[in-house]
């Protein structure tokens, strides 16, 4: 879900997103479908689309309605493979204009909440979680540029250990850990030329704060 939240932004207006992470395939779980900023998210009602749904102002909420699956042509969808069976069939019906989102569903004023926490600010401090680790080992939290940027001197306080905020990944010397606002607009720390993840034991849902100076 956070990915979802962040990325969207970098495709086109008129894109249609799917998105599946679904253990809850072929139970009573239901598919939400949600309009935002000129885009259309498709995903089980899961949690998924919380955190979009979180920082979106005014979005059009709907759920498939399954009913009119058998007018699509899905009246025997796989009990185990809705991805294939319902939701990329529905999303190249709209997104090829066969169909529009209420050809297909109906608008709710539910649906299943964020399972990630929005971080906790104080004053002088902001308090949140790692939500992923990356391929080089960087760990990427849910804290927002938007929460920190007017500290003085920002401090990330993770594993035990104070990192310094730098700019970018080549201000710090090979070995040495750091801390930046990263492409995705979130506190990420790094070690330079290394992995910080491994180097600091710790992983996602570890806690990781920000405060506005250094502590003894």
């Amino acid at each position: 879900g956070f990915w979802v939240s962040r990325a969207y932004r970098y495709f086109p207006r008129g894109t249609v997103h799917v998105a599946i992470v679904d253990p809850g395939v072929g139970t009573e779980r239901k598919i939400l479908l949600v309009e935002h900023d000129g885009h259309l998210f498709i995903a089980p009602d899961n949690g998924l689309l919380g955190k979009l749904l979180d920082d979106a102002s005014n979005p059009a909420v709907f759920h498939l309605d399954e009913s009119k699956l058998t007018s699509l042509g899905l009246d025997a969808p796989s009990a185990t493979f809705h991805g294939r069976d319902i939701f990329a069939p529905v999303a190249a019906e709209i997104a090829s204009g066969k169909r529009t989102v209420e050809d297909v569903a109906t608008p709710t004023p539910e649906w299943t909440p964020a399972w990630l926490d929005e971080p906790d600010v104080s004053p002088g401090r902001v308090t949140g979680v790692v939500v992923t680790v990356d391929t080089f080992g960087n760990l990427i939290s849910n804290i927002d540029r938007t929460l920190v940027e007017d500290f003085r001197e920002p401090v990330v306080h993770i594993s035990g250990r104070q990192v310094e905020m730098r700019q970018t990944y080549g201000h710090a010397r090979p070995g040495e850990y750091l801390a930046l606002i990263n492409s995705f607009d979130v506190v990420e720390v790094a070690k330079a030329e290394g992995n910080a993840a491994q180097g600091l034991g710790s992983d996602r849902g570890a806690p990781i704060s920000v405060a506005d100076g250094y502590t003894v």
